[in-house]
């Protein structure tokens, strides 16, 4: 890493920052009330809002969205006539999912083979950190010289839109020149890796009715039709014999043009079984950033443990449907539900609800405050280039500030490498990308104040 008094400045707050993370880490901050209690969200917007008043923020808020969770804002002025950057994070996880498969507790941060494990270290608490670590560096050598404003949402796991509809009613609350999303990662660790394109998301329940009610299999079983049965056709439908996804009316043969990603690299971070093909078509970057991709998320059914000989006469899904730069997730929306509604057999009744939804975004990577992280990268990471990516995630929020902020220039960096398993059981940040990442963003707003003044 780079050596200089604010590199070694940076290196000097780890400890404090992994201290921090534990403590973050340690709210079990699902936004999901039916999971875990709206205390816990609650208390993590708390300690956000008192960690920002420490250090010196102005106008720190906890902003009640209309999702029903708390963003958490605050303003740290800087040099007059200096230009206003915004950083982004979110301190809302998801699930733990299966706790027994954790090697540690998910809510616990453990230090193991050089990283750190916990739900949330780098999606994206890690990403909280990193911004008050660049900031409190900053003010030990010569301040910070950029307006600073701070947003840290509550639901952005959920898609539930809370912030996008605050920040739509507020539209002066969140302004910027600039816009730093903490809520990425590098294609590698150790590879400075910045996002330019994002792929949108919907997200819809289907439900399934065939019968009044269960029946006996040995009874009625071979002419009472199955709303579980039913319910498998139409999913399956969603995707070709070579698992691509083919929803009616969607594009899906795009191609990425920017970084390749190696089909043995890919495995081997995906961590797909021995023997077990990949799916789709196309390179690795077609698929994962330049195309739709469906995946069903759950399914309610009778457990295995407990069934009973039953026709099922209901039965119900979470899909989410990905969504590349270029097309509308709205229309994507439409067409999924068309498409299943045309899918079901035998008559079934299908009822689509749409839970969440959010465009996707692409970057414009041509813009001054491009220049001025490549610069910052360069020197956090010894001399390595930046690179530009896509991710296949979704960050709906982007697409809300490009559309409220025009001119403001939007850059997504963070801690989710492909090593940091995030959504995954096992969930990890390098400490060494929270170190080089936090000197960078700093390094950004020294470059970035010069080249607006």
């Amino acid at each position: 890493m780079s050596d200089s008094p604010l590199a070694d400045t940076v290196a000097a707050l780890q400890p404090r920052a992994r201290t921090e993370l534990a403590e973050l880490v340690a709210f079990k901050s699902v936004a999901d009330p039916d999971q875990f209690p709206k205390s816990e969200c609650e208390a993590a917007a708390d300690w956000i809002a008192e960690a920002l008043r420490a250090d010196g923020f102005q106008d720190v808020a906890l902003l009640d969205t209309p999702d029903g969770t708390r963003s958490v804002y605050g303003f740290l002025p800087g040099p007059a006539g200096a230009p206003t950057v915004l950083l982004y994070a979110h301190y809302d996880v998801q699930p733990p999912l299966d706790e027994a498969a954790w090697v540690s507790p998910p809510f616990e941060l453990t230090e193991r083979d050089g990283r750190w494990y916990g739900r949330g270290a780098a999606d994206c608490k890690g990403g909280v950190i990193m911004h008050l670590t660049a900031l409190r560096a900053l003010k030990e050598h010569g301040g910070v010289p950029v307006n600073v404003k701070v947003i840290v949402e509550g639901s952005e796991e959920q898609g539930t839109g809370g912030l996008e509809r605050y920040a739509e009613a507020h539209p002066e609350l969140l302004a910027a020149d600039a816009i730093v999303i903490g809520d990425a990662g590098n294609f590698r660790v150790g590879l400075p890796t910045v996002t330019a394109t994002l792929r949108g998301m919907t997200l819809v329940r289907v439900q399934v009715d065939t019968l009044e009610g269960n029946l006996h299999s040995g009874q009625f079983g071979g002419a009472a039709p199955d709303a579980l049965a039913a319910l498998i056709r139409i999913l399956d439908s969603l995707r070709a014999e070579d698992g691509s996804t083919t929803v009616n009316g969607l594009s899906s043969d795009a191609s990425w043009a920017g970084l390749a990603y190696p089909e043995e690299d890919f495995r081997k971070d995906a961590k797909v079984l021995d023997g077990v093909e990949l799916i789709g078509s196309g390179s690795i970057a077609d698929r994962i950033w330049a195309r739709p991709a469906v995946t069903v998320l759950g399914i309610d059914c009778p457990p295995v443990v407990g069934a009973t000989p039953s026709v099922q006469a209901g039965a119900r899904a979470l899909v989410s449907l990905r969504v590349p730069p270029g097309t509308d997730a709205a229309a994507a929306t439409e067409l999924l539900a068309a498409h299943m509604e045309n899918a079901a057999p035998w008559g079934a009744r299908v009822a689509v609800e749409q839970v969440g939804q959010g465009q996707p975004f692409r970057a414009d990577t041509s813009s001054p405050a491009y220049t001025s992280m490549a610069s910052a990268l360069r020197e956090a990471y010894d001399g390595e280039e930046m690179q530009t990516s896509g991710m296949g995630g979704s960050i709906p929020l982007c697409n809300t500030l490009a559309g409220l902020y025009p001119d403001a220039e939007i850059l997504l960096i963070g801690l989710s490498e492909p090593e940091a398993q995030i959504h995954a059981v096992n969930e990890s940040v390098s400490p060494q990308e929270l170190e080089r990442l936090s000197l960078a963003e700093a390094l950004f707003l020294q470059h970035y104040a010069v080249s607006r003044g």
